[in-house]
């Protein structure tokens, strides 16, 4: 197992992380508002991809990192993504 311990990488994901919760909070908003349905879709799309990014950087961090064999970043990304 390998961790984030770059403090800068970790306030960084975590700040995305923070703006995605205010993405899903503001679809919750459009739901009770009874927005039309293509822009709810878009938003979640949006929040979507924002995740997928966030995904996708944890996996940069843990290579940048080491410790960690292709084989099993490999099998990583097949499993998460």
């Amino acid at each position: 197992m390998s961790q984030l311990v770059d403090p800068e990488k970790k306030k960084a994901l975590r700040a995305r992380l923070a703006r995605i919760e205010g993405q899903l909070r503001g679809v919750q908003r459009l739901l009770d508002e009874d927005a039309d349905c293509e822009q709810i879709a878009q938003q979640l799309a949006a929040a979507r991809k924002a995740l997928d990014k966030s995904f996708f950087n944890m996996v940069g961090c843990m290579i940048e990192q080491g410790g960690q064999s292709g084989a099993h970043v490999a099998a990583m990304l097949s499993k998460f993504a």
